[in-house]
């Protein structure tokens, strides 16, 4: 027998090969355990049985709770001489974003102007941090208050994340954390594969417009973010759930 674990997951982009990937195993799937709702409800739409889908909450979220006292407060606060809830983290992940120049810079002055003498700490890989590199030198004092930083293992970037005003990301997993932490979450896609972290999270989605982006960043720095919580069973015992289910 064949279990799906976070079936029923679409990006409703079928030239994605692990869109493609999600629609085959769901199909060939004896169970299928859902993060929430949304997964669900797809499941349903494409033919699955009832009886084959069960509702356990998204994985993600018991690595989270499970590492959560295992934060490292990373050395790069006492470094830019950082306090909680007084920063705002950035991450870049997409290659279609990373390689549009003129969108990705329309985006980083949109988010600087609008942060205003907030710090901005963005762990970047090697591809990102040089596209943002080369936008930044044409208007450093603009992005005075941008910091690139080396990529941080999990504990090091949880920490991070759990302890800013706000995220600023292309990264649905990123998203999906913040929800877990409650913190302001804006994210640089028109899409999400997990539209709980929107309808119940801390998400908002802008998609790659810059004035919308300057509009949540305003909202992120003034403290007026919207009304957010916990979606259904995101509560870190989704693997509970799945045992039970096997075992019964």
């Amino acid at each position: 027998r064949l279990a799906h674990l976070v079936a029923g997951t679409r990006s409703f982009d079928i030239n994605m090969p692990k869109e493609i990937n999600r629609l085959v195993i769901d199909g060939l799937s004896d169970l299928l355990f859902t993060a929430g709702i949304g997964g669900s409800s797809a499941a349903t739409r494409e033919g699955a049985e009832s009886s084959k889908i069960y509702q356990v909450g998204n994985i993600l979220m018991d690595t989270l709770r499970f590492n959560h006292q295992r934060f490292v407060r990373p050395a790069v606060m006492d470094e830019l001489q950082l306090t909680e809830n007084n920063y705002i983290v950035f991450t870049l992940n997409r290659k279609a974003l990373i390689g549009n120049t003129d969108e990705l810079r329309a985006l980083l002055v949109s988010m600087m102007s609008h942060a205003g003498d907030m710090p901005v700490v963005a762990p970047l890989r090697k591809l990102a941090a040089d596209a943002v590199k080369k936008i930044v030198e044409d208007n450093p004092l603009l992005f005075k208050g941008l910091h690139i930083i080396s990529p941080l293992g999990y504990l090091e970037f949880g920490w991070l994340t759990a302890h800013a005003l706000g995220v600023v990301t292309d990264s649905g997993n990123v998203a999906e954390e913040a929800t877990f932490n409650t913190v302001p979450c804006i994210t640089l896609n028109s899409y999400t594969e997990h539209i709980e972290t929107v309808k119940t999270g801390s998400n908002v989605l802008v998609g790659e417009d810059p004035v919308r982006l300057g509009e949540e960043m305003t909202r992120m720095v003034n403290h007026e973010w919207k009304h957010c919580g916990i979606p259904e069973r995101w509560d870190g015992r989704s693997a509970e759930r799945i045992v039970q289910t096997l075992i019964e």
